[in-house]
């Protein structure tokens, strides 16, 4: 058996005298050796550890040593770790050794360890072997590993307990996979200092490294970025970390707009309704327009809501779509049914929006309907600062499948059932005094008892609907049993319930405290999920404080708006909700709501009461704010009501009952004067102590007092009894230490891959172990007291599905540590990013329990300020992940205002900050609460107490033990800071806080980024407490930075935290520790950044030797600077000398200062206290640009690139007598961006040049190098080497855009790029033939019908296309990652990854890469679609061209210049107010001296430094030509919800109006126009294009503008000053429009770029540099004729021209851009996008030609002629009056949509009897038709009132429907049919074989469109709904359609209905058709005899048969005498 041992033999060298214990870990599994008691220097352990091994020990795997002092009472405290890569025991087999230990800081320190290794292998061998070859163990058991707790209960070691090798769960010997077994020994528990994570790493270099930086002295230059980590890692366990974030997030209100278009409806249920639709946000409505009778309406509307609420009250209002039935103005119409859902849910969408959705309707009243309807509609909710990105959807036939496209979140089935939700409320204590004591005395006396003070109801708000219970009078503990039912679909679109305890008052209701319920944290929607339940359980409810005033100012806060800052009351509540089946008869099908009774439920179902006790300690209070400084102060602390003494609710009188019963709540009263009588059985007379005594401040300093705590400290503590529901607690906290712990290790990689660090893959994987470990800990702890009394349902479900989700989570975690790689860092950091969101939301526990703690500070008995603490963080466990993170912890704790006070600057500044001890746990848990603080007091008793109590707590503890430090701080800069005065820039100084002392650096003023350079040295620092743990664990600096101001205080700018490095007296001042590097720290203000500080702190303990000891602080250097002292030498970074080299270019829209105007500005330029200015700018308004433009200065700068200071850009204003005036700056914080790299020499050959021009492509998309292929043709390998060829032949056929490159050893390559679709004319003719009907060809093929549009809507389909294609890559390249991941398993050199991993990722990549380079083409899926006409395309951007290509910064930057006072908005929004103007330029700095090379290059301008090649800055005239293609969604301006939109365009001074070319009532209007506008760059260089609204009356109003820089456009290398197109015609649509033509250009290129080219060779090839072009020589003119021409060749390389070597650029390409349009009155939120593009072109050269014509097309007229002929099987209506005859009065009508003033009906066809009616009857519908939008243009007015006609836009389709005529009622309308001209079935031949599933079925039967079939002629069913809504066939018709142009309709009209011209002839009716008066007999015998032939025969044969029976009886007597008298 392989075994693994080791011998501990001794420890040396330990400080003190002590227990000690070691811990040894391999492979995960930890053995404990006994404990060495009572040993000083040495300690002998002598113990052998085995672990048995199952996989061979790989050289990578570690062993890890723990050496601690061991303590029986509290945990053990780490002396330090050895650890060591088992490498050279796995090659040698034995080993021995001594070393020594580092400690958490990663300083080695003296305690070493001895031991001996031994490894014997298999075969008992140890031979070497390869890295990868006994990886492949079978590792499913991965999950299990040993862990240690960490209360080994007096020294029972694991080692003896448990046998070597068993895992925890007893199972067989399990061991984790080779090199994953490093990070198990982490404890999870304890949190790690970030240097420490390092060594999580499981790869040796990570190692090596290590002991390289322990070895060797530290570079000094070496710098951690100290974001928050600094202060929040944590060395050992006394002290935990700060907030540092203050300002409370929620309740500020923000802007919103909600953005709803209506698009039409489908499906309404009813007969010929009237639909109008209603959307309805909260309180506002807005209508459509009605339509009529119709239950398919089109609207295409368009509605804008603007909100200024909070997030949270934005959130939860709800959006509401209804339908309603002919609403007028008299009627309110009837509701045919509605949608909900609330803005949280649309906010939450990918891009916050629903696009093209069908929202289903459903009828509240009555839920057993089902679907009423479908509304199809696009939502969008913008917050400040979203963009929305319209999605390019792809063509509308997708959308039509409405089942598919609803308006549902994904994940919500489409088939929504009813529920009930059930919120049952049982009854509330501990509630506030609602009135106030004057109202209380007035009752008293009326009424004579003294009553509660309060009258509460709950009311529940959700879905849009409210319900309350009964009202209970005068009761503080209300008991209502009731239940509010809820009737909602489920799953129910909004995430909140709203429960809100209220007071009942006569005057109006006020909140006394809300709760919310979150749905998802109450339900899961998994398989194995379950609905939302909750409870029974409190919920406690937080809001102002509980002294009752009339006018409350915190009011908000009950509301739920806001942290609440104090208990108010708690609420029993449950929820459940029960899916109903709508089928059963007795349900009620409304949804109102109902309030109902129920039963009371148990006591103890809640959970069994126990005693809690709640401990605090305040060892420090400073920083208290000065305005309260003057009067004593004290501190309280509460728990619900207990210890509350002001305005805790007096007891009530039947508390001593219940008491008995085990219920105990509000008994503060009692226990603060101690007369409980229920308590002598507890601790004898325990007296809760809430509030430490009274104290006078002490000035610190002028803004700050301190509380002298010295070396007596307050203490507090409070007895309260809570139902014990503290798993919940522990569960949660579980959860949140591993989010913590997860979180602080991301921004650690974050930080490494910010700062450029080497391996930030290995700290994420280190990351992602950690993650597992906790995740497989918290499935083993988690699953306890699962029996305990008051579980919920939801504690059951809730732990089912935590354990699940991180049990999944754990495995996710494994798998994807394994695919960490290099290049997939990135994605990888996203995908954990998600698992902590995951995390926080599982850890939020939706049951409370026990209330939160608060502090609170009292003056004068007012609460001043305070912190509210959550109770689960401070609650103790005897299992360590368990226990709260501040539990048992010294937490520093910033007191805040209450409420609104807090907001803004009054919330930023600290009202206190505390040094506080908490410890909250059952009674009886109670004997460690002490554990956790700073060792070295004593108790003090209070004097009260008898003698003998000794469990009493202390009130006070008294700290006998002091250490006294110095601390130094060296404050070196500081960097973008706020900008606090109103020239923009801040005068700043630094004031640092230590314990009770504090000092300031020096002001320096007029600076966003001062260097103070200073040390501060605080001497005397008494810091109480043993000195180990102080040197583990010192207390937190507070640094905050203020701008001096002259008058008046200063000014708050920000504040942060620092941890001080600790050297005690007796340890060595040296590397590594000393001296301390900088770092940099994150400045706060509120909640948002403000800069960062670049300092260091250290702490020195002052011994017996005093400060003489320390080491030597130099004198003050300075002798400008006084006294102040420099940062040391060690300290300060090492600098070298750098050349910055600046461009000044000029000054741009500068504004007014002091209503002066800027004449004579200049440039200052300052960096490290050296700079540059420029050459004055003689008369701004004529030429803002500068004569003399590059200027240099050298400077002492860091050699870190991270240290560099920032480089400040001022603008000042040269006035009269000398004086300056400051106009603006701007300060660049980082220059890295600037550094110059020499160019590589070697870059001419392709290989190297292949990666540069990638370099950019790269960027784009993670890395894609065009794939090597065998297809190489062989003639290409004879070339020379050194030439590559581009081959664009057009002949073949092939439609897939190849790319070859080979890259071989003679760097030979062939680039062939096969351009789309263009066959030859032979190949199109054969096509043609193919083809069988040639109905498909369309006449658009046709050179004549192109137009631009034409090339513009091509181009948007390629849009869409490649947008649909990249989803598509995207997804296979997601599946093939995970192919590569499962390849890489079986190979794990992780060295030459990239050329493994890199093929198969390029292939995936390469389809999108190639397509990001060449939109331009459809270059995928034409294999499944059918060839379409070949149209040359434009590139359409839909985004700014500034954002494809940088900003066009390539060589020109622009600066905005800042003036004014920074804003207080949480983002800088507000800052684009302060921009007064815009410096342009570039800088440029290296290390000198510059290499000579550069400079000796030929042509090189010693003047221009490295900007050579730069244009001239003179004035040029340049011809500006704008093109407004169209604007779509713009925010309407009108009150009708639309707008009147027209174009203004300015540039400079010139500006073109568009005015009387508006377009009415347009929210997406096409102006089709162009605007060319003469202007002298540099003086007008920003177009403004806008977008106005026209108005009849008063001024037109703003929609929205977009600002184009053209200036940077105009001199960009882009060459974005006309775009070149993808082919070269001199004539029809696609016109080359440069002046150049495509040679030129290219000859120009060359030139400027010193490059050889272009050669143009024969066989149309061409050479530029080394690169071959092919492609085609001859052109068309316009009469047809071929000529040899160059100019496609000299395209070609144009059009890839970023591929030449070293001069490279992508040239902008012929294209539309889409510009967002904003409105400076609401900044941030789009008010619409236009979409254009702008031609330039220098007035020196040759003028362009006329502006294409991009003129909206006109509609094409058209006539649609539908013949009637016949109908069958129309249902009958009718009964005949005499005979019952069912027959009915046939007539059809008929419409285009949107023109129902149009309708037409055929004449009547009375009295059919088998619903068969004969017409021949013709209906003509001339309209305008647009061919390329498939829509019917209509004008006309939309009422009487209109000033003028509006265009619609409309899809085409026909309604027919067929009607019963009724001569004295209303006519009956029996069935309808509608008929998308575009696409519709195909009639049946004859009618037996139309039937109904030609509707039914429509998606699925082949389809025609009229206008390409032109005429048709078939049977087509008529349908109705039935009352049940199912469809019935109602009729059928036989039609003819026939569609003719206006020339062909006016060449051969027609008449209307069977009049001349071409008249039809007259119907054939059956006569029975006339009235039955005109022909009596006929009609009788058709209408009787044919109905009652067998009655009427039937009759006549009784009556036959009567008339004999009576002719017998009539002549029976007469014949009876005859035959009687025989005669």
């Amino acid at each position: 058996m392989m075994a693994l041992m080791v011998h501990l033999k001794t420890a040396a060298h330990l400080r003190g005298k002590g227990d000690r214990i070691a811990k040894v870990t391999f492979r995960g599994l930890s053995f404990y050796s006994r404990v060495a008691e009572n040993c000083e220097e040495v300690a002998h352990f002598n113990e052998v550890f085995r672990w048995p091994i199952a996989s061979r020990l790989d050289g990578n795997e570690m062993l890890e040593i723990q050496v601690y002092n061991y303590s029986k009472v509290f945990s053990n405290r780490l002396v330090g770790t050895f650890c060591m890569v088992l490498q050279k025991v796995a090659e040698e087999g034995h080993l021995e050794l001594t070393d020594t230990l580092i400690d958490d800081n990663n300083t080695s320190i003296k305690t070493s360890v001895t031991i001996e290794i031994k490894y014997q292998s298999m075969d008992g061998t140890v031979g070497v072997w390869s890295d990868g070859e006994f990886l492949d163990v079978p590792d499913d058991r991965d999950g299990m590993f040993a862990f240690e707790t960490d209360s080994l209960l007096s020294g029972q070691s694991h080692a003896s307990g448990t046998s070597p090798g068993r895992s925890l769960q007893g199972s067989i010997p399990t061991f984790r996979k080779a090199g994953k077994g490093v990070f198990s020994a982490m404890k999870l528990g304890k949190i790690k200092s970030s240097k420490d994570d390092h060594k999580k790493g499981d790869e040796p270099a990570v190692l090596e490294m290590e002991a390289m930086r322990l070895a060797g002295p530290l570079d000094p230059d070496t710098i951690s970025l100290a974001s928050v980590t600094a202060v929040t890692t944590n060395v050992s366990n006394k002290r935990s970390k700060p907030d540092i974030k203050m300002e409370p997030g929620s309740g500020r209100p923000v802007d919103y707009q909600i953005s709803i278009t209506v698009i039409e409806a489908r499906q309404l249920i009813g007969l010929n309704m009237d639909p109008v639709v209603c959307v309805e946000i909260g309180d506002e409505k807005k209508y459509t327009s009605m339509k009529e009778s119709t239950n398919c309406p089109y609207y295409n509307e368009y509605f804008v809501f603007d909100f200024h609420v909070p997030p949270d009250v934005m959130f939860d209002k709800i959006i509401k779509i209804s339908v309603i039935h002919s609403k007028n103005l008299l009627r309110s119409g009837t509701l045919v049914g509605n949608f909900k859902m609330d803005v949280g849910t649309v906010y939450s969408q990918p891009e916050h929006q629903f696009y093209h959705k069908w929202a289903i309707m459903s009828d509240p009243d009555d839920i057993t309907a089902g679907c009423k309807g479908y509304v199809k509609c696009d939502i969008a909710v913008v917050g400040k600062g979203d963009n929305i990105k319209t999605p390019h959807k792809a063509n509308e036939t997708d959308e039509d499948d409405l089942e598919g496209n609803l308006l549902l979140p994904e994940g919500i089935p489409a088939e929504r059932q009813w529920a009930r939700f059930y919120v049952k409320i049982y009854r509330a204590e501990g509630l506030p005094k609602m009135n106030t004591t004057i109202m209380a005395n007035v009752k008293k006396a009326f009424i004579g008892e003294n009553r509660d003070l309060v009258d509460p109801y709950v009311q529940v708000h959700f879905a849009g609907q409210k319900g309350k219970t009964s009202v209970q009078k005068s009761s503080y503990e209300p008991i209502w049993n009731e239940q509010v039912v809820f009737t909602e679909l489920f799953p129910p679109l909004c995430k909140r319930m709203k429960v809100q305890i209220r007071d009942s008052d006569k005057v109006n209701d006020v909140a006394i405290g809300t709760h919310f319920v979150d749905l998802r944290k109450i339900s899961n929607e998994g398989d194995k999920g379950f609905l939302p339940t909750m409870g029974p359980a409190w919920a406690n409810m937080y809001g102002s404080t509980r002294q009752y005033t009339l006018m409350d100012e915190h009011q908000d806060l009950n509301e739920g708006l806001g942290e609440g800052v104090s208990f108010r009351s708690r609420l029993l509540l449950s929820i459940a909700v029960e899916i109903l089946d709508t089928t059963s008869p007795e349900l009620m099908s409304s949804t109102e709501v109902q309030v109902e009774g129920v039963s009371n439920i148990s006591e103890s179902a809640t959970g069994k009461i126990d005693e809690f006790f709640l401990f605090g300690s305040f060892l420090e209070a400073t920083m208290i704010d000065r305005k309260i400084g003057d009067k004593a102060i004290s501190f309280e602390i509460t728990i619900g009501n207990y210890g509350n003494q002001i305005d805790g609710v007096s007891k009530p009188s039947s508390a001593k009952k219940k008491r008995k019963d085990g219920e105990s709540e509000e008994e503060e009263s009692e226990l603060i004067q101690n007369s409980s009588e229920d308590e002598a059985d507890e601790d004898a007379d325990l007296v809760s102590v809430s509030s430490t005594p009274p104290m006078k401040p002490v000035v610190t300093d002028r803004n700050y007092f301190h509380l002298p705590y010295f070396e007596k400290k307050p203490c507090v503590y409070i007895k309260s009894w809570w139902q014990d529901q503290r798993r919940r607690l522990y569960n949660s906290n579980m959860m949140d230490k591993i989010a913590d712990k997860l979180e602080e290790g991301l921004n650690d990689v974050q930080e490494i891959m910010k700062t450029e660090k080497a391996f930030p893959e290995r700290r994420l994987r280190g990351v992602l172990e950690e993650l597992s470990v906790g995740c497989s800990r918290f499935v083993i702890l988690a699953n306890k007291d699962v029996n305990q009394a008051g579980r919920t349902k939801l504690d059951r479900e809730r732990l089912k599905s935590c354990m699940r989700e991180m049990d999944s989570m754990g495995q996710q975690a494994k798998q994807i540590r394994t695919q960490v790689k290099k290049n997939t860092i990135r994605e990888k950091l996203k995908l954990v990013q998600n698992f902590l969101q995951k995390l926080r939301f599982l850890a939020d526990e939706p049951q409370h329990s026990i209330p939160d703690v608060f502090i609170w500070m009292m003056s004068n008995n007012k609460r001043i300020a305070y912190a509210r603490i959550p109770s689960k963080d401070i609650l103790y466990s005897i299992v360590d992940e368990e226990t709260g993170k501040d539990c048992c912890k010294v937490k520093g704790v910033f007191l805040k205002l209450p409420g609104k006070k807090g907001f803004g600057p009054a919330g930023w500044t600290v009202q206190a900050k505390l040094e506080l001890y908490l410890w909250l746990g059952l009674n009886k848990q109670r004997k460690d609460f002490l554990s956790g603080l700073p060792n070295g007091f004593e108790e003090i008793k209070s004097a009260k107490m008898g003698p003998g109590l000794h469990s009493v707590p202390p009130v006070s503890l008294l700290y006998n033990m002091k250490q006294v430090f110095q601390l130094r701080a060296h404050m070196y800069q500081a960097r973008s800071l706020f900008a606090a005065d109103n020239s923009g820039l801040s005068d700043p100084f630094a004031r640092v806080f230590f314990s009770t002392h504090s000092q300031v650096t020096e002001v320096l003023s007029e600076t966003l980024c001062p260097t103070w350079d200073q040390l501060l040295v605080f001497d005397d620092v008494e810091l109480f407490g043993e000195a180990s743990e102080l040197r583990d664990d010192p207390p937190i600096i507070v640094v905050e930075l203020y701008d001096q101001d002259t008058v008046g205080k200063a000014e708050f700018i920000g504040r942060t935290f620092a941890k001080p490095t600790i050297k005690m007296c007796e340890e060595y001042y040296g590397p590594p520790r000393f001296p301390p590097q900088l770092e940099y720290y994150q400045i706060y203000r509120g909640n948002c950044t403000a800069g960062e500080l670049l300092a260091a702190f250290e702490l020195l303990q002052i011994g017996q030797g005093g400060r003489a000891d320390l080491p030597p602080l130099e004198g003050s250097t300075d002798s400008e600077r006084g006294p102040i002292l420099p940062v040391p030498l060690g300290i300060r970074p090492i600098l070298s000398r750098y050349r910055i080299e600046v461009l000044f270019w000029g000054l741009r829209d500068l504004k007014r200062i002091n209503l002066a105007l800027v004449d004579r500005p200049r440039v200052d330029i300052e960096c490290a206290g050296r700079g540059v200015q420029s050459v004055l700018i003689q008369n701004y308004k004529k030429n803002p640009n500068f004569s003399t433009l590059v200027k240099w200065f050298e400077v002492d700068l860091p050699e870190n690139e991270l240290l560099h200071p920032p480089l400040n850009i001022r603008v000042v204003d040269c006035r009269a007598f000398g004086r300056y005036i400051l106009v603006g700056s701007h300060a660049v914080t980082s220059l890295r961006r600037f550094i110059y790299s020499a160019p590589d020499k070697t870059s001419n050959n392709w290989a190297t040049a292949a990666k540069l021009m990638n370099g950019y492509m790269v960027l784009a998309n993670g890395g894609s190098q065009p794939r090597s292929s065998p297809s190489l043709s062989s003639r290409t390998l004879s070339r020379p080497a050194g030439d590559i060829i581009v081959d664009l032949d057009a002949e073949h056929p092939v439609r897939k855009m190849d790319t070859v490159v080979k890259l071989d050893a003679t760097s030979d390559a062939v680039v062939k790029v096969d351009m789309t679709e263009e066959e030859s004319d032979k190949e199109k003719k054969k096509k043609k033939k193919k083809k069988k009907g040639g109905m498909e060809e369309d006449d658009e093929t046709d050179e004549r019908v192109l137009d631009w549009w034409s090339k513009y809507f091509a181009s948007i389909e390629t849009l869409k296309e490649t947008l649909r294609a990249q989803d598509a890559a995207q997804a296979e390249a997601e599946e093939r990652e995970d192919l590569e991941i499962a390849a890489e398993a079986a190979d794990i050199k992780h060295d030459d990854l990239p050329l493994k991993g890199s093929k198969t990722k390029e292939k995936s990549k390469e389809k999108k890469s190639y397509k990001d380079k060449k939109k331009g083409q459809a270059a995928d899926g034409s294999e499944k679609r059918p060839v379409k006409a070949k149209v040359d395309e434009l590139m359409v951007y839909n985004k700014e061209l500034e954002a494809e290509y940088g900003n066009f910064a390539d060589w020109l930057h622009t600066f905005n210049l800042y003036r004014g006072k920074a804003g207080d908005d949480d983002e800088h929004a507000l800052d684009d107010d302060r921009i007064v103007g815009r410096f342009k330029g570039s800088l440029c700095m290296y290390k000198l001296p510059l290499s000579e090379e550069v400079t000796r290059e030929a042509g090189f301008d010693p003047n221009m430094g490295m900007f050579q090649s730069i244009p001239h800055n003179d004035p040029i005239n340049v011809l500006v030509r704008v093109y407004v293609v169209r604007a779509t969604d713009l925010h309407p301006a009108d009150i009708n919800g639309k707008a009147d939109p027209y174009v203004v365009i300015k540039l400079g001074k010139s500006e073109v109006k568009d005015k009387e070319n508006y377009i009415s009532k347009q929210l997406n209007p096409v102006f089709g126009k162009s605007f060319d506008i003469e202007a002298t760059f540099p003086m007008e260089s920003m177009l403004t294009v806008s977008v106005y609204d026209w108005d009849l009356v008063g001024t037109d109003d703003l929609i929205g503008e977009t600002k184009i820089d053209l200036e940077n456009r105009f001199y960009s290398k882009y060459r974005a000053t006309c775009g070149i197109s993808s082919k070269y015609s001199v004539h029809g649509y696609n016109i080359w429009r440069d002046p150049m033509k495509p040679s030129q250009i290219l000859g120009k290129l060359c030139k400027d770029g010193k490059i050889d080219g272009p050669h143009y060779g024969p066989g149309g090839k061409v050479k530029v540099a080394n690169r071959i072009f092919l492609g085609a020589t001859e052109m068309e003119d316009e009469n047809g004729l071929k000529k040899q021409t160059e100019e496609h060749l000299a395209l070609t390389v144009l059009n890839h021209w970023e591929e030449i070597p070293r001069v490279g650029w992508k040239l902008v390409p012929e294209h539309v851009e889409t510009r967002p349009l904003l409105n400076p009155d609401k900044p941030g939120i789009e008010q619409g996008r236009i979409e254009m593009w702008v031609d330039m072109f220098p007035m020196d050269m040759p003028a362009p030609g006329p502006a294409i014509d991009i003129s909206p097309r006109k509609p094409k007229r058209y006539e649609l002629r539908v013949i009637i002929w016949n109908t069958d099987e129309v249902i009958l209506e009718d009964d005949d009056y005499f005979t019952g005859e069912k027959s009915s009065d046939i007539f059809v009508r008929g419409w285009l949509k949107g023109q129902q003033e149009d309708k037409q009906d055929t004449d009547v066809h009375y009295h059919s009897l088998t619903g068969e009616g004969n017409f021949n009857w013709r209906f003509v519908y001339p309209f305008d038709y647009l061919m390329a939008e498939e829509k019917i243009v209509i004008s006309k007015k939309e009422s009487m009132f209109s000033w003028d006609e509006t265009e619609y836009k409309i899809p085409p389709r026909l309604t027919l429907q067929v009607w019963d005529a009724d001569h004295f009622s209303a006519d009956d309308f029996l069935g309808a049919i509608e008929l998308d001209l575009n696409r519709f079935p195909r009639g049946a031949k004859t009618a037996k074989q139309c039937s109904i599933n030609m509707i039914r079925n429509e998606h699925e039967l082949p389809t025609i469109s009229i206008f390409k079939q032109k005429r048709v002629k078939g049977w087509w069913p008529f349908v109705a709904r039935d009352e049940n809504d199912e469809m019935e066939l109602t009729g059928k018709v036989e039609a003819e359609l026939h569609l003719v142009t206006a020339e062909e309709a006016e060449k051969s009209p027609v008449g209307l209905g069977r009049n001349e011209p071409d008249p039809l002839e007259k119907p054939n009716r059956p006569d029975t058709s006339l009235m039955w008066f005109l022909g009596p007999l006929k009609s009788i015998r058709y209408f009787i005899w044919h109905n009652y032939r067998w009655l009427i025969l039937k009759v006549l044969g009784l009556v036959l048969l009567l008339l004999l029976l009576g002719l017998f009886l009539y002549s029976l007597p007469g014949y009876l005498v005859k035959k009687m008298l025989g005669v």
